[in-house]
């Protein structure tokens, strides 16, 4: 596996590395090792697929909050989806940043997103499909989203939104304030 870092520490871009011959190809779509060797999580724990039938579908962006350490590969297996990845931890370097990576089947990138980055992405092709894997549980309780078009992070999507959650759409405003005191309060003693 190839991986590339983006502007966002710890978000990376995983890339296939094809064995091509006469039949096709196979590559390795995940590996304990190399994902040790680069201080990404080792162990998943669930694995979730989203479909999504019409383009300019968009959803997110989500995140749990502390004490969940949900980190995120994402591939897509079918179609392509523009990937976003924003960056909520108020002690980054690159806090309220974004990155966007087009995830193509064609392609079989992943992008692997830390704990405390929300994610979304927007379906570039109807009858798309979205693979998860996941290092945590889902906590429904501690499950959060910011409003993919609010002003605070500047998010420029390529398409009009076609279908979106309605809790999606509904986030309030980012509340910089609350977020920072909450993230504070919800951080382990040692990092207080």
């Amino acid at each position: 596996m190839e991986f590339r870092d983006t502007a966002i520490p710890g978000v990376c871009e995983a890339l296939l590395q094809r064995n091509e011959d006469e039949r096709g190809y196979f590559a390795r779509t995940w590996c304990a090792r190399e994902f040790s060797a680069r201080g990404l999580p080792a162990h998943w724990v669930q694995s979730s697929v989203s479909h999504n039938a019409r383009q300019g579908t968009l959803r997110g962006l989500h995140f749990q909050w502390p004490p969940s350490s949900e980190a995120k590969l994402v591939r897509c297996e079918q179609g392509s989806v523009h990937d976003i990845a924003l960056d909520l931890r108020p002690g980054s370097p690159s806090f309220l940043e974004h990155v966007a990576v087009v995830l193509e089947s064609g392609r079989g990138n992943a992008l692997f997103i830390p704990p405390g980055v929300a994610h979304g992405f927007q379906v570039l092709a109807g009858d798309t499909r979205v693979l998860y894997l996941m290092s945590d549980f889902h906590a429904p309780e501690l499950a959060d989203g910011v409003r993919f078009d609010d002003p605070a992070f500047g998010i420029a999507w390529p398409l009009p939104v076609s279908v979106i959650a309605a809790r999606d759409r509904d986030y309030p405003d980012f509340d910089l304030a609350a977020h920072v005191a909450r993230m504070a309060a919800a951080a382990p003693r040692e990092q207080r």
